[in-house]
């Protein structure tokens, strides 16, 4: 009997043995080295699993992709974000698009989405070998011998959906593969500054950011954080910086627009405060929508007396505000990890795989898919579409083979 491998209990080595079907799952064995599977999946959204994007154009979708875009045009094709939706949904796992178009289970726990992808395997027959790291891979004449701690065992396939675990990029290279230099992406900026001190947990709805020295810029909401800044804003632009912003040790300056307007238009907005509520008191009376307490540490910043009226602003004043408000700089000095959800832009070098098969084009019937490869994406569910669509591209082909 011909004898396929998963190695990695993720969302993408799941998908592939959720997908096999029972032929060939009676000849498949899934290695995880954890006790249990799917760690990434039972954390996302905060426990509620960000299962895909409400993005049903392949063209559309690939842009928000800073690695991998051109690549996965066809994979997309192949299998997108709807047929994600039916899959779950023929599985009776009901999923919902929210305001933002991110999509998640009805049930707001990625329990549903486990138990789905669990039952499948087991419905598939695949063997699930938990706490069974692999250990070593080598080729072999007509396939690969894997050994782990509970022996060696020869298989005619594997499939790779081991994430961004350096040990697997090393064995990858002795097949010579060649492999992109990981580094961190998602990721969140450490600053240290008295116009946000103490201010944890104000958010804005709509915010611009800009890392002028490298060209980047990104807009959406924003999160001041105890640490720093957090929020989709400041994650999209860490991945599409990733690389530029690994070269500068993480040590930048961010131009912040708080409030998505200009400054002109900022201007223009305190000057009619001034006419208008001349005899308000600053402090007191925030324009904007923001939380007072950032109005006050602004006000605060600008060296605004705590008495002064709108009547009172100077025109110097007024543009001084205008400019922290809408071009406020900050200086960065460190990053920290968005909570769990760990994300590396780097790994396999996309030229060497085959994305018709997901088949590495040097090693027949080697097989990847997932954070493995030198693909990633922004948050909103596309890195977990990336890890369907390319797994299920691989359960097709195995199906081709072997059935």
């Amino acid at each position: 009997m011909k004898k396929i491998a998963i190695i990695g209990g993720g969302a993408a080595g799941y998908f592939v043995a959720a997908n096999l079907g029972k032929v060939v799952g009676q000849q498949t064995v899934l290695f995880e080295q954890a006790n249990l599977p799917l760690q990434k999946v039972r954390i996302s959204g905060g426990g509620r699993c960000n299962v895909t994007h409400a993005c049903f154009d392949p063209l559309d979708l690939v842009e928000f992709y800073p690695r991998g875009k051109k690549e996965l045009l066809s994979v997309f094709y192949t299998f997108q974000p709807g047929d994600t939706m039916a899959w779950f949904d023929d599985r009776g796992v009901e999923l919902k698009i929210e305001d933002d178009n991110r999509i998640f289970p009805v049930s707001n726990s990625s329990l549903s989405i486990i138990e789905a992808l669990t039952k499948a395997a087991d419905e598939n027959k695949v063997q699930l070998n938990f706490s069974d790291g692999v250990q070593d891979i080598s080729k072999v004449d007509g396939g690969y011998q894997i050994t782990t701690k509970s022996g060696t065992q020869f298989f005619e396939s594997i499939i790779i959906t081991t994430g961004s675990t350096p040990k697997f990029w090393k064995s990858l290279k002795g097949f010579g593969l060649k492999i992109i230099e990981p580094v961190p992406s998602l990721f969140t900026f450490n600053c240290k500054d008295p116009r946000i001190e103490g201010l944890m947990g104000i958010s804005f709805e709509s915010a611009e950011v800009k890392i002028n020295q490298q060209k980047l810029d990104a807009e959406g909401p924003l999160l001041i954080t105890h640490w720093g800044f957090s929020g989709p804003a400041i994650l999209r632009l860490s991945a599409w910086g990733a690389l530029k912003l690994n070269d500068t040790a993480y040590k930048f300056d961010i131009e912040i627009n708080f409030v998505n307007q200009t400054k002109d238009e900022v201007i223009s907005l305190l000057n009619t405060k001034k006419q208008q509520d001349a005899k308000k008191n600053i402090h007191k009376y925030n324009p904007f929508d923001f939380p007072k307490r950032f109005w006050i540490s602004i006000l605060n910043y600008c060296q605004i007396d705590e008495q002064k009226v709108y009547a009172d602003l100077s025109k110097k004043q007024i543009e001084t505000i205008a400019t922290e408000l809408t071009q406020g700089v900050y200086k960065i000095n460190g990053k920290s990890t968005f909570k769990d959800e760990f994300v590396t832009a780097g790994g396999v070098d996309l030229k060497e795989i085959d994305f018709q098969t997901m088949q590495a084009k040097k090693s027949p019937n080697l097989f990847l898919a997932g954070e493995v490869l030198n693909i990633d994406a922004i948050t909103g569910g596309f890195n977990f579409q990336a890890c369907w669509s390319e797994a299920f591209i691989i359960s097709e082909k195995l199906k081709e083979i072997y059935q």
